[in-house]
């Protein structure tokens, strides 16, 4: 178990050092109008030149690179170019906010679709084909347009839930909950038509494997087999599905944070984009492929356990 953990551990990090070298390289290689941008159109070339020495952007762009790493390695990305703001704290500000609404989407998504699936699998007939159509029908809607839809029925005609706003946890639990409620179902929708599909898929396979049928021949009972034998031998895939719903809810909380005016990562990646502020989207963008290898190492440390061919593999 050891040894898996240190190959998917070496994994990871090579994805955290190649991933932003990447980005970067890509970002700042097209950066010869940011000053000229950042100055307006009446600036003058020595105005543009001065800013952009004051950037480094005259600096070889590998150059640029290695200043950034080296920073970064120490923990410092930066200052934003047009707020000054600090990046470490600005992430810091938003990050616990978008956690929060993905963390939370990814257990809903994770209970809901394993029952769903669990129960189209085991009883079949029509709860199968009606779940199979809601999950088609869910995953076929844009998560924007569900958004759009949430506010306009429980935070208009039927004032619910706020339409817009966060509360953070300490200072009102409740207040938090309530702010949560729209983002998240809109969040979850398409994920859970998506890993039900694949949970459902996993315990059929499962429930036709030979000793599933020695097991019920020995009289265990049918919630036994199916939760202590079917469940934990079809939660591989389904804890790789997983994996892959967390990255997708990381990309789907851009839009949902721009319509509930939620202050995360989000937004604050949507406005450094719109201004060409390239330091702060290299500190998200760190930060993200952190969170997505962390997340990954979890979930191949659970299939691992759950599932030793796993480790094998």
């Amino acid at each position: 178990m050891i040894s898996f953990i240190l190959r998917r551990l070496g994994a990871g990090l090579i994805l955290i050092v190649v991933v932003p070298t990447l980005t970067f390289l890509l970002a700042f290689a097209g950066t010869a109008n940011v000053s000229r941008n950042m100055l307006g159109n009446d600036a003058s070339a020595a105005q543009v030149a001065a800013k952009n020495h004051e950037l480094g952007l005259d600096q070889p762009l590998l150059t640029q690179y290695l200043h950034w790493a080296t920073n970064v390695i120490h923990g410092d990305f930066g200052a934003s170019w047009f707020t000054q703001q600090k990046i470490t704290d600005a992430i810091a500000s938003r990050l616990p906010v978008t956690l929060s609404m993905v963390l939370l989407a990814v257990a809903v998504t994770a209970i809901v679709s394993t029952l769903l699936g669990m129960v189209a699998a085991v009883r079949g007939g029509v709860f199968d084909r009606v779940i199979q159509v809601l999950s088609i029908l869910g995953f076929s809607l844009p998560n924007f347009w569900v958004a759009l839809m949430m506010v306009l029925a429980f935070a208009i005609a039927i004032p619910l839930f706020p339409a817009t706003g966060y509360v953070p946890f300490s200072t009102d639990p409740g207040g938090w909950a309530l702010a949560l409620v729209l983002p998240v179902f809109s969040l979850v929708l398409g994920g859970i038509a998506n890993s039900s599909q694949q949970v459902r898929g996993a315990v059929i396979d499962v429930l036709r494997q030979d000793f599933i049928r020695t097991l019920r021949s020995r009289g265990l009972s049918r919630n036994s087999v199916l939760l202590r034998h079917a469940l934990r031998n079809a939660a591989s895939p389904a804890l790789m599905v997983l994996s892959l719903q967390f990255i997708g809810l990381l990309g789907g909380a851009v839009v949902i944070e721009k319509v509930f005016a939620i202050p995360g990562l989000g937004t604050l990646t949507v406005n450094a984009a719109s201004q060409s502020d390239l330091p702060v989207l290299m500190g998200v963008v760190v930060n993200l492929v952190v969170m997505v290898v962390i997340v990954n190492l979890i979930i191949d440390v659970l299939s691992g356990w759950v599932n030793p061919k796993v480790r094998v593999q």
